[in-house]
């Protein structure tokens, strides 16, 4: 068997230096590891051997030194094949001249832009915050305790070290009342997460814009005032509104605001869930135990707080009948606002 074994071992030996493509490696493998191959004989040789246990064991270590040796010549192979492309390939030539690339703002940044503005301009500072939050700051400063059947409203994204991506931009509200105190006019838009089932007018991750005004004497007047005109500033147009009364646990009491759908002009269409109306801006008056948790006077003062949807008023705005588009990364949809 040894005699047999170091024969088996020249010959495999002599055609692996001979084998210079993949081709030729493929079929030396077949030839000793197949099923039919040298090693296999080799295999029913053993019946006829006088110490079984010894042959079998020069056996073992031959068919490894064959895999391994054609393991260590297929790798050689590949890099001479990959350092020949290398040398092969065309050289950059500094003094070409590129093709001229254009960018564009995305929609959802060009109507951030004009809200921002529109707000700035009656008196609102634009704050930024957090995406990953605590329970603290999206539920319980809040009003929405622990266990509150109101927190099934919002399929929440939990990490695991306790934490949370937040589900609306309301999860600011707290730390900006600390940080400003009472009189307060702020806005703060943002990019929130829901585990929803997607549609046309729903989607995992969205932007809101969040704005506060907290002052002596503050009414859902001022609310509606202060919505109708962004409203007016956005759209440049008459736009038919509709407020209803919206449950929200930190506003006391609550509204929907909605705007006729723009993409079928209150007709239905899966942009709207084919009711003519879109949910643009849940607002309300700020609960009390909202204002107290965030260190204001609820004897002196009372505001308003919103949740504008910036992704829809994207939508409606910029005639995008599709939300998903927004996260879609699809150059040729979002290269249409270069111009805007």
């Amino acid at each position: 068997m040894k005699e047999k074994i170091e024969e088996l071992k020249s010959r495999f030996e002599n055609e692996l230096s001979l084998a210079s493509t993949e081709e030729k490696l493929e079929a030396l493998r077949v030839g000793f590891l197949g099923k039919k191959g040298e090693i296999a004989e080799l295999m029913k040789g053993l019946r006829d051997a006088v110490d079984k246990k010894a042959a079998g064991a020069l056996i073992n270590e031959f068919k490894n030194n064959v895999e391994t040796a054609i393991d260590r010549a297929s790798a050689a192979l590949k890099d001479a094949m990959l350092k020949a492309q290398i040398r092969s390939a065309k050289k950059y030539n500094p003094t070409l001249a590129a093709e001229r690339m254009y960018g564009s703002y995305h929609p959802i940044t060009l109507a951030t832009r004009d809200v921002e503005q529109i707000f700035t301009g009656m008196g609102f500072t634009v704050e930024d915050y957090a995406e990953v939050v605590d329970d603290y700051e999206c539920f319980e400063a809040l009003n929405i305790p622990k266990h509150h059947p109101a927190r099934d409203m919002q399929d929440t994204y939990y990490l695991e070290n306790g934490q949370l991506l937040k589900t609306q931009t309301s999860a600011a509200q707290n730390a900006i009342m600390k940080k400003y105190g009472a009189p307060l006019r702020a806005i703060f838009p943002g990019r929130c997460f829901r585990n929803e089932s997607t549609d046309a007018c729903h989607e995992n991750t969205f932007f809101q814009m969040e704005g506060m005004m907290i002052d002596e004497n503050i009414s859902i007047s001022n609310l509606i005032y202060f919505m109708k005109t962004m409203l007016s500033e956005v759209f440049r147009r008459d736009i038919k509104v509709r407020l209803r009364p919206g449950f929200f646990p930190f506003t006391e009491p609550g509204f929907e605001l909605d705007i006729n759908c723009l993409i079928c002009g209150g007709v239905g269409c899966p942009s709207c869930t084919h009711s003519g109306w879109l949910e643009l801006c849940p607002c309300g008056m700020i609960h009390p135990n909202v204002l107290k948790e965030g260190g204001i006077d609820t004897e002196k003062y009372t505001g308003f707080a919103f949740g504008l949807g910036l992704t829809r008023l994207a939508m409606m705005k910029y005639g995008v009948k599709d939300i998903r588009d927004f996260n879609s990364g699809n150059l040729k949809a979002l290269s249409q606002f270069r111009s805007l």
